[in-house]
């Protein structure tokens, strides 16, 4: 690579990360204005809303009320993607492409066209709208994400893993206990903090699928349509802190395992 290429792709670099990072750090700033429009300059500051944030009880309610539908959807999409990724990784069988084209499709599909067709689905099968329609939308739609992950984690496990186990007695049962789901616990724990923050950050399916209890996304839509304020701001940058905060966590999680593997 020639010293120009390296100037160019360095510029490119970080004028993503401004156009990127600009915008959130405008967002947390104006959570900090002492007064209740949006806009510069910041004549004072206060840290009220972000007090604010945490006294509101309906926002609290909120949080928790979305974390346990990302908590829930992460769980099933997990146990489902995993077995499919066992399933598609293994012998081969008839019909294979098409369990595999079926698996990924609910990846594909646009969210919009996604939220209305499991409200479609949802009212043929009488699930009424709220938290167990929006954790099966969620699950359904995370599934495809936890299989790809788990299943380049299984590419990688060397057989000899396995087919020692095996000579040592042990049933297919025991084997994948003992010594598959093991060498699988770093894909597993990144697909799942992928899966609960796909989750938490759903707003279309949350939005069509939910009742008179809002998810946090949902809430700060609803928000905004009396416009912008620092109010807004201020939920947005804990939401924003706390699933950074969760993000990094994996991601080190993950590098240690993989390193003891």
């Amino acid at each position: 690579m020639t010293r120009n290429s390296r100037v160019f792709l360095s510029i490119v670099f970080w004028a993503f990360v401004v156009y990127l990072f600009v915008p959130l750090a405008l967002m947390i700033l104006m959570g900090f204005k002492d007064s209740k429009f949006i806009g510069f300059p910041i004549q004072s500051w206060t840290l009220d809303w972000y007090l604010g944030v945490f006294e509101d009880t309906d926002v609290i309610g909120t949080f928790f009320y979305s974390l346990a539908i990302a908590v829930a959807s992460t769980a099933i999409s997990v146990v489902m993607g995993t077995w499919l990724a066992v399933l598609l990784t293994g012998r081969r069988f008839l019909g294979r492409g098409a369990v595999y084209a079926l698996m990924i499709l609910p990846a594909l599909v646009p969210g919009i066209i996604s939220a209305i067709a499991f409200r479609i689905y949802a009212r043929q099968l009488g699930i009424e709208p709220g938290m167990g329609a929006i954790i099966w939308a969620h699950a359904v739609h995370n599934v495809p994400f936890v299989t790809l992950v788990v299943m380049a984690r299984l590419s990688t496990q060397p057989k000899s893993y396995a087919e020692a186990a095996r000579d040592l007695g042990a049933d297919p049962l025991v084997t994948f206990v003992r010594v598959t789901l093991p060498y699988l616990k770093p894909a597993i724990i990144g697909a799942s903090v992928f899966c609960l923050l796909l989750s938490f950050d759903d707003f279309v399916r949350s939005f069509f699928l939910g009742s008179y209890q809002p998810t946090l996304p949902v809430l700060i839509f609803s928000k905004l349509r009396s416009g912008m304020s620092p109010e807004i701001n201020a939920i947005s940058t804990i939401a924003l802190v706390l699933t950074a905060v969760l993000g990094i966590w994996a991601e080190r999680s993950s590098r240690r395992m993989n390193k003891e593997n």
